[in-house]
């Protein structure tokens, strides 16, 4: 390809993926300073506000790509983002740190993340994703952070679960994201750099998947494969930064939980929203395999998990080296 072409192609491709992650972070500081402000409890901001905010760029960038009909970068983002929080983001954080699975609550969240997989492979098998399957996802994800709210607060419950972990490592990663312990400084400031935030994701998805899809078209690739990839491995970038951080920091159960708690997000609240906004198939070659590596790899993860109730750094280099043979098989 001629070396214009070539820049045409990265500039929205990276820049894309650039301001979806920085704009993420703006719109979760903006955003958990207001609920401050108001009063919210620091508990809620934690399991809503931050422990969804490193979805953001998955969500933007899921949605954008339903509604100008790429399906294939849609799904495989959500797909090959759980795929690579299994492979690779579990492989570098054990390696790093082996993890410790010590929370009897982080174990029936692995369970969850094990039930959400499965219905997701098996419905996208059978049906196309509809407005009410999608209203049935995002419900059953509202019911899954309202039970750990309840959990959370239950002194007859001391374990953390997942979407905890994922909050706290994120906080761990970028204090700021913190809820402030005596909120104060200018609302409109803190609605502002929220909107800034979010106008800065919006832009950033739409240029990652006009990037992308160009990307198909000029190098003759399957959209999916992109989806499946790059885009994956570029919207899950906060979650491999906070989970190699909560490694270093020796919080290997906290980057478990991020590992469960982010798969849960993706397939209850980004394909719930997916198929909520824009409703459309799952990609045939999808259904056929990544939803089934998908399933396998998840399952690998908490057979791991459960062996001795730890990832050992072997385990971590087995599942790095599975997702490199899985890019090596899906890239034409």
């Amino acid at each position: 390809m001629r070396g214009n072409t070539v820049l045409d192609i990265l500039i929205p491709l990276v820049g894309g993926l650039v301001l979806l992650i920085a704009g993420g972070d703006l719109l979760v500081r903006g955003a958990v300073r207001v609920a401050a402000t108001l009063g919210v409890s620091p508990l809620v901001i934690g399991l809503t506000l931050v422990g969804f905010g490193t979805s953001t760029p998955e969500l933007v960038t899921s949605v954008q790509a339903a509604l100008t009909d790429a399906p294939g970068i849609a799904y495989g983002n959500i797909v090959g983002s759980n795929i690579a929080n299994v492979l690779l983001i579990g492989g570098v954080a054990s390696i790093v740190f082996p993890i410790a699975v010590t929370s009897s609550a982080l174990r029936r969240d692995a369970f969850v993340m094990l039930a959400a997989t499965v219905a997701f492979a098996g419905l996208a098998a059978t049906m196309s994703p509809s407005r009410p399957l999608g209203a049935v996802f995002v419900a059953a994800l509202a019911l899954y952070i309202y039970r750990a709210f309840r959990q959370e607060r239950s002194p007859a419950h001391p374990d953390h679960g997942a979407v905890y972990d994922k909050s706290r490592a994120t906080q761990d990663a970028d204090p700021a994201l913190s809820p402030p312990t005596a909120p104060g400084g200018s609302m409109a400031v803190s609605v502002l750099l929220a909107v800034a935030g979010l106008a800065l994701v919006v832009l950033g998805g739409k240029l990652l998947v006009e990037g992308a899809v160009a990307l198909a078209r000029g190098f003759g690739m399957s959209e999916t494969v992109i989806g499946l990839t790059i885009v994956a491995i570029g919207t899950s970038m906060p979650e491999l930064v906070t989970s190699i951080v909560a490694g270093l920091k020796r919080q290997s159960d906290v980057a478990f939980g991020n590992i469960v708690g982010s798969n849960i997000y993706n397939i209850l609240g980004i394909g719930g929203a997916t198929a909520l906004i824009a409703p459309g198939a799952v990609p045939p070659e999808i259904v056929r395999f990544d939803n089934l590596v998908m399933v396998g790899v998840s399952f690998v993860l908490v057979g791991f998990a459960y062996s001795g109730m730890r990832i050992a750094r072997w385990e971590g280099g087995l599942l790095l080296a599975g997702y490199g043979g899985y890019v090596f098989y899906i890239w034409p």
